[in-house]
This record gives C-alpha cells, sequence and structure tokens, in this order.
C-alpha cells in the first residue's frame, strides 16, 4: 500500500512539473511576441518621430546608454536621461529620417524579466551610418512590458551597410 501511494504521489508531481514547463513555454512564446511587439513600437516612435508612441514603451525609471569607440581609439559609455530622450524624438526635424533595420531579435524571458538583445544597421537621410547591437532589458509590469533599461553600442567598421556604401 505504501509503495501505491509513493508511486501515485510521484506520478501527480511529475504530471504537474510537466504542465507547468508546458506552461512556461506556451507563456514565454506569447511573452517573446508581446516584448518583440514593444520593441518594434520604441522603433516605430523613434522612426516617426513621435515621443508621445515612444514613451508607451519605456517604464518610468528607465536607463539609456551609449558605448562607442572615440576617434582616439578610447571607449566612450554615456548616459541619457529619459527626459533627454523624449526631447530628441519630439525635436526631430521632419526632414530628418531615421530607419534603424533591426537585423535579429535574441529574447531571453525568466519570470518578469526579459532581455533582448538586436543588431542593427542605423540609416540617416537614407544612407548609411552606423551599425552596432542593442540591448534592452524588460519588466513585465503587471501584463504590460516595457522597456527599463536600454544600451546600444555604434560603431562604422564591420558592418554590412558599409560594404553596400562602397
Amino acid at each position: 500500500m505504501q509503495k501505491i501511494i509513493t508511486y501515485l504521489v510521484i506520478l501527480i508531481f511529475s504530471i504537474k512539473i510537466t504542465a507547468q514547463e508546458k506552461s512556461t513555454s506556451k507563456d514565454n512564446l506569447e511573452y517573446s511576441i508581446k516584448i518583440k511587439k514593444v520593441i518594434e513600437t520604441f522603433f516605430e516612435g523613434l522612426h516617426k518621430g513621435d515621443s508621445t508612441l515612444l514613451k508607451t514603451t519605456i517604464h518610468k525609471d528607465i536607463k539609456i546608454q551609449t558605448t562607442f569607440t572615440n576617434k582616439k581609439g578610447k571607449n566612450i559609455l554615456k548616459t541619457e536621461t529619459k527626459k533627454q530622450l523624449l526631447t530628441a524624438i519630439a525635436n526631430k526635424k521632419p526632414e530628418h529620417i531615421y530607419l534603424v533595420k533591426l537585423l535579429s531579435f535574441d529574447i531571453k524571458i525568466d519570470g518578469n524579466l526579459a532581455s533582448v538583445w538586436t543588431p542593427y544597421e542605423f540609416y540617416f537621410n537614407k544612407k548609411f551610418s552606423h551599425c552596432g547591437a542593442n540591448s534592452f532589458q524588460l519588466f513585465n509590469n503587471n501584463g504590460n512590458w516595457q522597456i527599463i533599461y536600454l544600451v546600444d553600442m555604434r560603431r562604422t567598421e564591420s558592418c554590412k551597410g558599409l560594404k553596400d556604401k562602397k
């Protein structure tokens, strides 16, 4: 009798664990779609110069940074405030055309935290400017994924866009 009870307990727990794994996998797929949409909306706001649209994608306490190597070969890390970002987007001149071409999305999710890596090419007024990668951290704020951290890396060497430009 003891063996039967032990077997049933093990069976019930293994079924529950399997069901949870499937649920988590399904949730991650749904979350990945929502997270990708948040990032696409962020760039839609950037491209259009629509700070109101872009603001819907970011958390009130977002941290924004950029890294690059200057002309002297020194690595630089610049920090920008949310206000600076939104002001720059709102003041974008209509004749300035920004296009960030995202080359891929690598999305990792654990609970209410997501990390997204997006290599990109940046075009200004339809001319290649630079390439690099964005690293986004997102927080699931009770059903609403928001960007809490964004760092981008910018370079002009080893870019596919540069090859296309020549």
